[in-house]
Order: C-alpha cells, then sequence, then structure tokens
C-alpha cells in the first residue's frame, strides 16, 4: 500500500510526525505499507517550517510544491496545479490529509478529480464560525473524504449528522497529542529564558494570529493592553506570528513587560507552553496541548471547533469579551481555575491506531521474512 501524506503549514507537521513513526513501526513488523511525504510549501519561511521538520525528525519530504504566498485563492489553485501533476507521476492508494489548512482542502479536491480515496486526520470539527478560513476548508474536505479519523465523540456526531456511514467513521484520538508525548523528554529552554529571568509558573503566553484578532491595529493594540493590565506586572511571553507582527511594527504596538519574541520551534514553545502559568490564545491547537499538560487557558475567540477543551478540559472561551480576561486570570493566579481532564483517546497511540486500521481497510500484507 501506497499512502501519499500531505504537510503544508505549521500545524500539519505534529500531526504528520507521528504518522510517519506509526507508519515505520508497521513497516518493522513486515507490514506492506510505503509513504510518500508531500509538502506543499504553504509555510515556507524557516521558522514557521523548517524548524519543525529537524526537530521532529520528519524526514525531507519527497518533493516541494513550493506554493507558499499569493492570496488563498492563489494559494489553493497552485497547490492543485501542482499536486494533480505529482499525483499523476505517483499514484497513490490513498491521500491522508491533517487539519484544516489550505493545503488540507486543495490537495482533497485534487485527489478525489482523479479517483482517489482520500483519509481526513482531525476530521468533524466545527467552529460554526464561518468567516473562519479554516471552517470553510473542514466542511468542503470532509464533503469528499472517505474515510475520517476523528479527536472526539462530537466531531463524530457531526460527520453521523452529515449522513456519512458509521463504517467510515473512526474515532482514534488525537495525532497532536502523540507528539507531545513524544517529545515531552526533549524540550529546550527557549534561549531567551535566562535573559529575561523566567521562571516556571510565573509568566503568561500569549498567541495570537487570526485575521479577526490581529487584522484591525486598534483591537490588537486593546487586546495587549488588557493582558498588561491583567497580568499584574508578571512577564508576557508572546511568540510573534509573521501576519501578527507586520502590524505590530507598523503601529508601534508593545507593552513594558511583553516580550515580543519570535516564533519558536516546536520544543522550544512547548517547554514554554509547560511551565506557563496561562496560556491566552486565539489557536486551537494550543488549547488541546494546555489541556493535556493541565495549563489554564483563555481563548481569545467567540466559538471553538475543539469543544471538549473547554468541557472537560482547562480552556475557556473569553470572545470579544476583553474585560473578561481580568477576572479569568485573577482566578488563575488565586489557583482557582478548573484542573480539567485528558479527553479519550488522547493517550499518544492515536497514529499507531489509524495506521491499524489503515492496513485493514486495504488488506495490507505482511511482508516474508527473507533469512
Amino acid at each position: 500500500m501506497l499512502i501519499t501524506l500531505i504537510a503544508g503549514a505549521r500545524p500539519n507537521f505534529m500531526k504528520i510526525a507521528p504518522m510517519i513513526r506509526a507508519i515505520k513501526a508497521a513497516q518493522a513488523g513486515g507490514k506492506d505499507i510505503q509513504y510518500r511525504l508531500v509538502h506543499t510549501g504553504q509555510h515556507y519561511d524557516k521558522k514557521m517550517s523548517g524548524d519543525f521538520f529537524e526537530q521532529l525528525g520528519i524526514p525531507e519530504p519527497d518533493v516541494n510544491l513550493e506554493c507558499g504566498g499569493g492570496t488563498q485563492a492563489e494559494q489553493t489553485a497552485a497547490i492543485m496545479v501542482k499536486f494533480e501533476q505529482e499525483l499523476m507521476a505517483n499514484r497513490p492508494d490513498l491521500v491522508l490529509v491533517v487539519g484544516d489548512v489550505t493545503s488540507t482542502m486543495a490537495c482533497t479536491i485534487t485527489a478525489k478529480k482523479l479517483c482517489i480515496d482520500v483519509a481526513h486526520v482531525e476530521a468533524g470539527i466545527r467552529s460554526g464560525d464561518m468567516s473562519m478560513p479554516e471552517e470553510i476548508n473542514r466542511i468542503v474536505t470532509d464533503s469528499l473524504c472517505d474515510y475520517f479519523f476523528t479527536t472526539s465523540e462530537q466531531a463524530n456526531n457531526q460527520l453521523r449528522k452529515c449522513g456519512f456511514d458509521e463504517k467510515q467513521i473512526y474515532f482514534v484520538g488525537n495525532t497532536m497529542i502523540d507528539t507531545l508525548y513524544q517529545n515531552l523528554d526533549r524540550l529546550r529552554k527557549p534561549a531567551f529564558w535566562d535573559q529575561h529571568e523566567l521562571q516556571p509558573g510565573a509568566y503568561f503566553l500569549v498567541t495570537l494570529h487570526r485575521p479577526s484578532n490581529v487584522d484591525d491595529h486598534a483591537k490588537l493594540n486593546a487586546i495587549l493592553k488588557a493582558i498588561e493590565d491583567a497580568s499584574q506586572g508578571m512577564p508576557v511571553v508572546f511568540p510573534v506570528h509573521p501576519r501578527t507582527r507586520q502590524i505590530i511594527d507598523k503601529y508601534g504596538i508593545g507593552s513594558a513587560n511583553m516580550h515580543m519574541i519570535d516564533p519558536q520551534g516546536y520544543l522550544e514553545f512547548i517547554y514554554l507552553v509547560k511551565h506557563a502559568k496561562a496560556i491566552i490564545t486565539d489557536s486551537g491547537g494550543i488549547t488541546e496541548e494546555s489541556t493535556v499538560l493541565h495549563i489554564p487557558c483563555l481563548t481569545l475567540r467567540n466559538s471553538t471547533e475543539r469543544p471538549e477543551t473547554v468541557t472537560i478540559g482547562t480552556n475557556e472561551l473569553i470572545g470579544d469579551d476583553i474585560a473578561r480576561l481580568k477576572p479569568c486570570i485573577q482566578q488563575i493566579i488565586e489557583g482557582k481555575w478548573k484542573k480539567g481532564v485528558v479527553p479519550p483517546f488522547w493517550d499518544g497511540k492515536t497514529s499507531g491506531r489509524i495506521v491499524e486500521a489503515l492496513c485493514s481497510l486495504y488488506q495490507v500484507n505482511t511482508l516474508a521474512k527473507v533469512s
């Protein structure tokens, strides 16, 4: 069996890395399963892409489509054109896409146009917010896929409501958490840690990149001022996404106790997550990691595609009500925040379950050992 794995943007790499490990483990067990790794080049900045390949042990891609830059429509079109050429030259039994970025949707459409099966890892999640490009990517991807590997019962129910057969849905857990567990003993203290005299449990970690939060400089400034006010003088570490950096530099936004740093490698970033007092973010994936690590998390969005991080995890939605930040952070400082539990199957073994399911679906043979 030949599987084409798609990696395009930073969130994809954490989901692809454990899949490659699981495939190699199946190969070591004699399974006739191979993979071809395609990097679409959606994230082409080394800080957003290259470091992750190195740190997570992802091999060099078999091909890089080099489709970075441009508008979403231009990028989608470029990926589809180049990925079609890749599939025609190296036709697999299955294309496996992960997450909800532009590459996920574009590669799914292209594969299905060529009548190639597609499996979606992290299928069925929905925010209900159609202003998010990711929500459109999720809906289009799931509408076309053949098999769905899900992270939660909520995702399973969403797919059932869409009319998909139970035999297409596999509740396996979260591959991002596989990567988290596989690297907890490899985390690296960032270079700036000692320079800024940071201490475990004595700083807040911030990430912001959603257009709704960062494209309007007045709103971004108001958010950062609210965080500064609520932090009670405690340091704030803010790895700044490139799109956010452009706004900050243009309008001179900042604060005295906020350390604005470059995007971090995976091992450095998770070190920051693990040792933070709390996290303030508009990301989805970070809410999953903070839940598993039992770190309080405040999400500056009105909805989430990962409701389990709120209902049973450590996350809480703040939405546009910035005034809520201060009392929530006060609760955290006083040690009164909810403890949370880890969702079912978020146990570090998800990728193995996916590969096992694919081997069964495609009746992958065990090769005879050569003596």
